[in-house]
């Protein structure tokens, strides 16, 4: 289904097709529609009439805001050690209109759920961590690797290229989007790697192996102390996961720790938990008003497996908000029906613990990193398209209970850098760092189309419809009334789709391999 693309030109000649979106007497709506043929999140203006045409298929639609769903935390990227750096290449006015493209609800995607690493990532720049070796009392312990800024001597990839500020970095990135006027996001925090010298098995530094237990204690007070750091930089972190890719034991290539099932339950159980609550980060009796801890932070295909332990125990589980999840391989996703059913397990299965999806990504083609979006690419397991794989990844989360979804990196270079490790990635956002041009994928206006429209708090609504190959949707009321209904028609045809609140029914022709949202709102009266 996603790989039956028609060719280039023949979206530019359905370009010419004219869409409805005028309003009712009830209700106000406006469509936003991102495509193949090159629109992104163009706003189809009232004036353009709709052409009646009895061979384009017509679809019904039926929102039930009566019955409400999760409640939505956000979307958005993360901020990285590579991003902040590539920010340091560009001029101050360019750095700060790319975070308000990130960030502002009004002038942009309005970012509002992120993530960050703790001590290096596979996206930083080198290894590092925040103690000095074989500190078990901490003395050392010091952000300061966060917020020192750049040399460009940290690896080859940065060498030689001018930094217009080196002074700025990870958290200098994070304090000047919390500027940004409008901004209101939230972060989750993950350590890819405890510090060397707490583990054992290591194929190199602070890459694969695991935690030694005896250092189990010292390993929490670290992470604790970290969210006390942060929290005095002005920086409150609204979740904590205690291991990214846990799975991770003996294959990665980049910093890497393996917990399995039941290590990372007796770790939450018996040390991270116990010690948040004694720093005052988290309270056991009301999980929703302090740091939120996910657990797993690995691929979806696995997550039922790898819960059970932690919230089978109810010692361990009285610590864990809820889930945190991946997708790699995305080319497995189609095949395995986007894990529809792992969800609903980990939805029913535990139904008080809430569900986050805190990690993609693609490979970059640096020679055509926007293109490559709308056509076949590859990854390690197989074949897929990326913009039909994020927006059905996307919509599918939303529709089996997922609360928000989180890109990796939400900037890099324009070769997907830096990364010491070759393992290049696209992002929303990319810097060319000689050149200073800025690049706004298709993946940017993607997300934008979740971020800007469906806001935290909002709840995901009800949304019945005739089936028809290639369209996927999901709707949610906002705190203000607004709904905002998101509409994928991944088929190489336009759609008429005829769109029922209470009522009134509103007919939207939707182009193909297109991405719409419809804002609806009721008007006064």
């Amino acid at each position: 289904m996603l790989r039956s693309l028609i060719p280039f030109i023949l979206v530019l000649t359905l370009l010419g097709l004219t869409y409805s979106c005028s309003q009712s007497k009830e209700y106000t709506y406006e469509v936003y529609q991102t495509s193949q043929a090159g629109d992104n999140l163009q706003q189809i203006q009232e004036k353009q009439s709709f052409t009646a045409d009895e061979d384009i298929k017509k679809v019904r639609l039926h929102l039930k805001p009566s019955k409400q769903f999760q409640e939505i935390i956000g979307f958005g990227a993360s901020f990285t050690e590579s991003s902040a750096w590539n920010l340091a290449t560009i001029p101050e006015n360019l750095r700060e209109e790319v975070l308000t493209r990130l960030f502002s609800p009004t002038s942009g995607a309005g970012f509002s759920l992120t993530r960050t690493h703790i001590n290096s990532s596979d996206y930083s720049n080198k290894h590092y961590s925040y103690v000095e070796p074989g500190d078990t009392s901490l003395t050392t312990f010091s952000i300061k690797e966060d917020m020192k800024g750049f040399t460009g001597e940290e690896n080859e990839q940065v060498r030689g290229i001018e930094l217009t500020t080196p002074s700025y970095d990870l958290i200098p990135m994070i304090r000047e989007a919390q500027n940004i006027p409008g901004a209101d996001f939230k972060i989750i925090a993950s350590p890819w790697s405890p510090p060397s010298w707490m583990k054992s098995g290591e194929t190199a530094e602070m890459t694969n192996g695991s935690l030694l237990p005896q250092f189990y204690e010292v390993w929490a007070h670290y992470l604790s102390r970290y969210v006390a750091a942060y929290a005095e930089q002005g920086i409150d972190l609204w979740g904590i996961t205690p291991q990214n890719e846990p799975l991770h034991a003996h294959d990665a290539r980049w910093d890497s720790n393996g917990f399995t099932p039941e290590e990372g339950r007796d770790f939450l159980r018996d040390h991270l938990g116990p010690r948040l609550v004694a720093d005052g980060h988290l309270d056991p009796g009301d999980l929703d008003s302090g740091l939120r801890v996910l657990i797993y932070d690995h691929n979806k295909s696995a997550v039922n497996d790898y819960v059970k332990a932690t919230y089978n125990d109810p010692e361990a589980a009285k610590y864990a908000w809820g889930t945190a999840f991946h997708w790699y391989a995305p080319s497995q996703l189609e095949e395995n029906n986007w894990y529809k059913l792992a969800l609903d397990s980990l939805r029913t299965g535990w139904p008080g613990k809430g569900m986050i999806h805190t990690e993609s990504s693609i490979d970059i083609d640096a020679e055509d990193p926007v293109r490559q979006y709308w056509r076949e690419s590859t990854d390690y397991a197989g074949s897929f398209v990326p913009f039909d794989t994020y927006v059905y990844d996307i919509i599918t989360d939303l529709n089996h209970g997922v609360q928000g979804y989180i890109e990796w990196c939400m900037i890099l270079s324009n070769e997907g850098k830096p990364n010491p490790y070759d393992n290049f990635n696209s992002a929303p956002v990319l810097i060319n760092p000689v050149t200073d041009e800025v690049i706004y994928t298709p993946l940017y206006y993607l997300l934008s189309h979740f971020s800007k429209f469906i806001r935290p708090g909002a709840h995901r609504i009800g949304m019945e419809g005739e089936e028809h190959e290639g369209l996927v949707y999901t709707a949610a009321m906002n705190p203000d009334g607004t709904v905002a209904v998101i509409v994928f028609n991944s088929s190489t045809a336009p759609l008429q789709l005829q769109l029922t609140l209470a009522s009134a029914t509103q007919t939207i022709q939707i182009a193909p391999r297109a991405l719409q949202t419809i804002m609806i709102q009721k008007n006064a009266g």
